[in-house]
């Protein structure tokens, strides 16, 4: 079993495909289809009236595994990040073998009083969310900058969405490490991706990504967990 969910994320790799999907789109378009899964259920968790039925925990790991290659493409300075968010998915794809949807586990921890216990799925889930954001904000900072320069947009976000709740060792390695990151060139080549279509596939990931990253909030709001660690 532990080999299998090790595969999982081995096939996640910086290489060229042999399909013509990319690795940008392939993630694009897995996040655009959890959309799908999510619309029905926002009138329901807009009014704050939960029911069973919830956002299943199986297709959001599915999701999330994808993203691992984005992390590796960034190199050293998110070695720490990338080795974070891949070990945490793993925990909930083990968790979605009991669970059904994030629901589930909130729910179940909330009565534990074991939210943000380390180790907890409830914990997990919020890191995995945050490397979603992590993500969609390097993306967002690339888009925005004159010279589409990878060390600021990738510095302006970590500082933004990671840097409060990581330690001071983290920070200061994730700092340095931004040194080490491609250049734009060298990223396009990794992601198989040309000036036009890493945009186009930039921006899809932006906003498929921000209503699920939405959801997840709103979940632990519901339950009067703030969001601040």
């Amino acid at each position: 079993m532990e080999e299998e969910e090790e595969d999982m994320f081995e096939d996640a790799v910086c290489t060229t495909p042999a399909r013509v999907n990319t690795p940008l789109s392939v993630i694009t378009e897995a996040f655009e289809d959890l959309v799908d899964l999510l619309k029905p259920l926002q009138s329901e968790i807009d009014e704050e009236e939960e029911e069973e039925d919830g956002l299943r925990l199986d297709a959001f790991c599915s999701a999330c595994t994808h993203v691992a290659v984005l992390f590796n493409c960034l190199g050293f300075a998110f070695k720490f990040a990338e080795m974070e968010y891949v070990s945490k998915v793993r925990d909930l794809v083990e968790a979605s073998k009991t669970f059904d949807t994030l629901q589930n586990i909130l729910d179940l921890d909330v009565e534990k009083e074991t939210v943000k216990t380390p180790g907890s799925h409830s914990r997990n889930l919020r890191r995995v969310r945050q490397g979603l954001d992590l993500i969609r904000a390097i993306f967002e900072q690339f888009l925005i900058a004159d010279d589409y320069s990878l060390k600021d947009a990738a510095t302006t976000a970590y500082t933004e969405v990671c840097a409060p709740f990581h330690t001071w060792a983290v920070r200061t390695a994730v700092y340095a490490g931004m040194y080490t990151l491609p250049t734009r060139d060298q990223l396009l080549l990794r992601l198989n991706e040309t000036d036009q279509s890493v945009e186009k596939n930039m921006r899809r990931y932006m906003e498929a990504s921000r209503p699920i990253i939405e959801y997840i909030d709103k979940l632990y709001i519901q339950r009067n967990i703030k969001l601040d660690w």
